[in-house]
Order: structure tokens, then C-alpha cells, then sequence
């Protein structure tokens, strides 16, 4: 039995063509304009008004502990930009757009680093793997661009693991009403797990199992975690897709004597697949969102672990760092909601 499929909604590439942003389009680009400039705005204003409060603060308890004195010479610190006495609280725009330029310069720093160190050791890594020895590798701290990509590897390592345990249990419980009510209840409980407790439960786990000190557990922990937070989502969507198939394409399965392996590969999924990506999109949001709490209390090198270190850290410049990791943070979830957005549109069929 062949299958058809047509795309529900092609990917729209209008914008590529002249006189795109005419009538409401550009009045919708406007107001998207109008919105980042008030809210640039709102959070100058709001970082002002912090900052004064911390200020006056700091210049009333030198008052208060050290004299008339002291406050005016912690006024006049204040004043003069000095770092030592400046008030730590939420950074304006300016400060946060120096904390990206801080962290950028020091990833160059850190290439540049890593690029000497792969020159230097390069004949030795050469002798060392021709004996089959492993490799000497650079073990300087990461940069914030290499957190990110431990993080985007972590993540992808997660939605995976979540595929591979999610899709084909759902098939199975779709196939199954008798079996599905009777695991639905394990569904129910482990859901709303934290993820908090599910990385407790696969360090448990992890630390017996593994006992190779040359593998990399925090990793392995996190994605084990990530996958298990996210997993429920294309699950119990699989789970729906399979069961609520067109019964009219099983009947014409059943007469053509099709195999249950060829009716789930020919049949089953092409019709489940537009459930099963929504579930995937979910999957991969909820990925995303827990990977940062996961990253931090696994230790493991990446934006979580960034932003909790500049937390503990509490340098002049270390809640704009925050903040520019919180735009890093958002601004890949959203690409990662496109990718599936687009990838379920594909995937979706009349």
C-alpha cells in the first residue's frame, strides 16, 4: 500500500519577494520596533531607578555606621563610576551590552588558548595515538561560547534519548487500549516529576553503574535527566496519534494482509506524525527549560553551570552577564521552536 503525503502549509518565503513590507506587514514590523525600543526603555528606567535606591542605601548605612564623612566620600565614589563601591544591582542595557562584549573578548582569549595548545601538543597527540594512547587535551575553563555548545550538545543528547524511549512505547500503548489504561497511571505519577528529582534518581543510577573515571558522568547525567523530564509530552501524543487513526486506513490495511510491521511504517506513523511533532515541539521546549536547573546542580559545564558560577562570583559585572546568558537562553529556545515548528509543518498532512 503506497501512501501520499502532501505538505499542509509550505514554508512561507514571501519575504524574499519585492514589496514584502507594504501595508500591514510593515505596519506589524513597526510596531515590532516601537515594542523593543519601549522595552529597552522600561528597563533603562527601571535599572535607574534600582540603582538610585542601591545607592542611597549605601551612602545611608555609611552614614549610619561611619559618619558624616564616610557618606560623602561613598557619594562621591558613587559618583565617579569607581567599581569597588558602584551598587550591584539589575544592569542597565549599556552594562548588559558590556557584559556580551566581556564575554565575547574572552572567548577569543580562550581560542586563542586552545589554538596554542593544539599547536604545541600536535606532534605528541600524534606519537601518543599511533600507540594507541589517548589524546593530551586542553583543560583550561570553558568560554561562554563553549557552554553554549555543552549545552546544545546536552540538550540534543536529551530529545533523543526522549525519541528513543517516548515514540516507540507510545506506538505501543496506541496499538493497545487494554495496555494503555493499565500503564497510564505510571504516565500520570511521573510526569510532574521535578526535574530536581529525576537528576537525583539517575545520579543514583549513574555513579553505581559507571565506574570508568575517564567518562564523563556529569554529562551522561544531565542528558539522561533532560530526556526523561521531556519525554512525556511526545509520549502520551504518540500514544493518542496511534490510537486515533482513521479506522477506514486500517480496514484497507487489513485487506491487503499487511504485516504489523509494515502497517505501523506504512500506515500508522505517516497518519500519527503530525501528533507526534506537536508532542516533539513540546518536548523539546520542556528540554530546554529544564536543562539550565539540571546543568547547574549536575556540575556540568554548561549555561546553567555559567550563570550559577557569575551568581556565586557577585563581581561588578557579573548580573549583566547573567543577563546576557538569559538572552542566549531565550533567544535558542526560540530558534528551537521554529526548527520544530517548521519540521511538524512539513510533517503535517491533509
Amino acid at each position: 500500500m503506497k501512501t501520499t503525503a502532501t505538505l499542509k502549509k509550505p514554508i512561507d518565503f514571501s519575504f524574499l519577494k519585492p514589496g514584502f513590507l507594504k501595508g500591514s506587514k510593515l505596519k506589524g514590523l513597526l510596531f515590532t520596533i516601537v515594542s523593543i525600543i519601549a522595552f529597552v526603555g522600561i528597563w533603562h528606567l527601571g535599572a535607574s531607578w534600582l540603582y538610585n535606591i542601591e545607592a542611597d542605601r549605601k551612602i545611608e548605612k555609611a552614614m549610619t555606621e561611619q559618619g558624616a564623612a564616610a557618606a560623602e566620600k561613598m557619594k562621591a565614589c558613587i559618583a565617579s563610576g569607581d567599581v569597588s563601591c558602584q551598587p550591584n544591582t539589575l544592569p542597565t542595557p549599556v552594562q548588559v551590552w558590556s557584559g556580551f562584549n566581556a564575554l565575547w573578548a574572552d572567548h577569543k582569549v580562550i581560542s586563542a588558548d586552545k589554538k596554542a595548545f593544539n599547536k604545541k601538543t600536535a606532534k605528541v597527540n600524534a606519537s601518543r595515538k599511533a600507540k594507541g594512547l589517548a589524546a593530551i587535551k586542553y583543560t583550561g575553563r570553558p568560554s561562554f561560547v563553549d557552554q553554549i555548545g555543552t549545552s546544545l550538545k546536552t540538550v540534543l543528547a536529551g530529545v533523543l534519548l526522549a525519541i528513543l524511549l517516548a515514540v516507540p512505547t507510545g506506538i505501543v500503548l496506541g496499538l493497545s487500549a487494554k495496555l494503555r489504561d493499565s500503564i497510564n497511571w505510571i504516565i500520570q505519577i511521573f510526569k510532574p516529576v521535578s526535574p530536581v528529582v529525576w537528576l537525583l534518581l539517575v545520579f543514583m543510577i549513574v555513579k553505581t553503574a559507571i565506574s570508568n573515571a575517564d567518562m564523563d558522568k556529569s554529562f551522561i547525567i544531565s542528558f539522561i535527566s533532560v530526556g526523561l523530564c521531556s519525554m512525556w509530552a511526545t509520549l502520551v501524543n504518540t500514544s493518542v496519534g496511534v490510537s486515533s487513526v482513521d479506522k477506514d486506513y486500517l480496514n484497507v490495511a487489513s485487506v491487503l494482509q499487511l504485516s504489523t510491521v509494515k502497517k505501523v511504517f506504512k500506515v500508522i506513523l505517516p497518519a500519527s506524525l503530525p501528533m507526534i511533532f506537536t508532542g516533539l515541539r513540546i518536548t523539546v521546549s520542556v528540554a530546554w527549560m529544564v536543562l539550565i536547573a539540571i546543568e547547574l546542580l549536575a556540575q556540568s559545564p554548561g549555561l546553567g553551570s555559567f550563570v550559577w558560577e557569575e551568581f556565586q562570583n557577585g563581581a561588578n559585572d557579573s548580573n549583566a552577564k547573567i543577563i546576557v546568558a538569559m538572552f542566549v537562553i531565550g533567544f535558542i529556545g526560540f530558534a528551537l521552536d521554529r526548527i520544530m515548528m517548521y519540521l511538524q509543518t512539513a510533517m503535517s498532512f491533509k
